[in-house]
């Protein structure tokens, strides 16, 4: 495998904070050997390839890509979360997937060569991780099992996409919107009750209704005890009642 570097300056972020190049070995192990990609590859590969990436800090609100762009890069994200949308032509955005700390993005046009399909946008300031296509396709060639595991990553998705088309033809508000919380919630993990990091307008965007109504039937559950609202966020105080409300 040759090296290279990232030839993505942070100037071309807008909102990025400079690169920094990933000195530390140590750090490098401790990062793909908890990464649900690369933890099954062997130490020497781990280590080659912690030569050929780098990390970026970016701010909230920065976009990291845009639709049509160059797919070059595969991104990990140490820290923080990504929206994934596609752009409308009136201006509107639909949310395709929140991506969150420990999972990749990108794979789509890194893999196959063409321009990037959506946007990318910081939710949060987030810490990324960066690898160029070239360099990442001759790690496939290399660990045929690696590839399988961008697979899964990528039929996941798929399913997740298709279940939110049936979901945008088949369930009502309600339903559709206690579904998107439950499934945020879950993913977020940790002690009852549970923060979720997303506005009401993200959140509407994600279930394709309007920011009022994804309002108004928030505070409906607000009052009734299930959920708390809060400045940029979500607190799930009854997952019981949300369930069944799915």
């Amino acid at each position: 495998m040759r090296q290279s570097r990232i030839r993505l300056g942070a100037s071309q972020w807008p909102g990025a904070r400079t690169a920094e190049p990933m000195r530390r070995r140590v750090n490098t192990l401790t990062i793909f050997r908890n990464h649900p990609v690369f933890s099954k590859l062997p130490r020497a590969s781990i280590e080659q390839l912690g030569t050929y990436l780098t990390k970026r800090k970016v701010q909230r609100g920065t976009a990291i890509f845009r639709k049509g762009d160059a797919g070059s890069e595969l991104i990990a994200i140490l820290s923080g979360s990504v929206k994934i949308s596609a752009p409308g032509a009136d201006g509107r955005e639909a949310v395709l997937n929140l991506i969150r700390e420990g999972e990749i993005f990108g794979e789509i046009a890194l893999l196959d060569g063409r321009p990037r399909t959506a946007d990318a946008v910081a939710m949060s300031d987030c810490e990324l991780m960066v690898i160029e296509r070239r360099e990442f396709t001759a790690l496939l060639r290399e660990h045929p099992e690696l590839a399988f595991k961008v697979i899964e990553i990528l039929c996941a998705r798929l399913r997740q996409t298709s279940e939110q088309v049936e979901d945008l033809m088949f369930l009502d508000l309600p339903t559709r919107l206690a579904k998107a919380v439950s499934r945020l919630v879950d993913e977020a993990g940790g002690a009852w009750p549970r923060k979720i990091s997303i506005t009401q307008r993200e959140l509407s965007q994600l279930i394709g209704m309007s920011r009022e109504s994804t309002n108004k039937q928030l505070r409906s559950w607000a009052q009734a005890g299930w959920i708390r609202l809060e400045r940029g966020s979500i607190v799930v105080l009854r997952p019981d009642a949300l369930a069944r409300g799915v």
